[in-house]
């Protein structure tokens, strides 16, 4: 059973969020919370397995109660997934930044929703595919430099680079095994060791840290695989 704690400043949006996710057989709704320090109270007294995070809330928002209920060493197997709309693109970045497992426009269907839980809940990330792109390159863009690369990057062989870069293009562990005609077992094996020496809990977080220092370049070789 995976166990939901949904956050969001509506009264009539949670709860109805909570009637359709209490209404799947695998899933049950631990709480509801009205801004971000409700959230961060009850994710220690619920221990969720994914939050469903509204962004934009008075007080307390939901960047800072992600990045403070992750910082928690009880909240390790805590995913966070991130409600956002066109015009908040940026505070999306920060999300992911500070350990969102991944966005969702709040105007996704409401099987777009539940598929989104389930997937967080796995451990994998969910990146919308309408604004993941323009998210990234826009504000890869905007920065007037980027900052220096951790001394961890240069720890990756080739091929985990490799497995990096078609990470960040948002290909799937199956898609890379086809893109490098290898096992979908050893892509699962490179992207674990990017991931620990990386220090990066999720893809979503793979995908960042590739933008942010320049291991893709926006618009240039976005999923596809990079020269040997």
């Amino acid at each position: 059973m995976i166990r939901v704690l949904i956050v969001d400043d509506q009264t009539i949006v949670r709860a109805g969020f909570a009637a359709l996710l209490d209404a799947q057989p695998d899933i049950s709704v631990a709480g509801e919370a009205g801004d971000g320090r409700e959230a961060v109270r009850l994710a220690e007294a619920e221990r969720p397995d994914v939050i469903v995070m509204d962004i934009r809330m008075p007080g307390m928002d939901g960047i800072e109660a992600t990045r403070r209920i992750l910082a928690q060493p009880w909240a390790g197997g805590v995913r966070v997934l991130v409600l956002t709309t066109f015009d908040v693109d940026e505070y999306v970045y920060e999300a992911l930044a500070v350990g969102a497992s991944g966005f969702l426009l709040k105007d996704a269907t409401a099987e777009d929703l539940v598929s989104a839980v389930r997937v967080v809940a796995r451990g994998d990330s969910l990146l919308a595919p309408q604004v993941t792109g323009r998210l990234i390159r826009e504000f890869t863009k905007q920065r007037r430099s980027r900052p220096q690369a951790p001394s961890e990057l240069s720890t990756l062989t080739a091929r985990e680079t490799e497995v990096l870069v078609l990470i960040a293009g948002g290909l799937s562990n199956g898609e890379i095994a086809q893109r490098l005609v290898v096992s979908e077992h050893t892509v699962k094996t490179h992207v674990a060791r990017v991931f620990t020496k990386l220090g990066l809990r999720d893809r979503a977080q793979a995908v960042m840290l590739a933008y942010e220092y320049g291991v893709v370049v926006p618009g240039e070789n976005e999923g596809r695989r990079p020269p040997a």
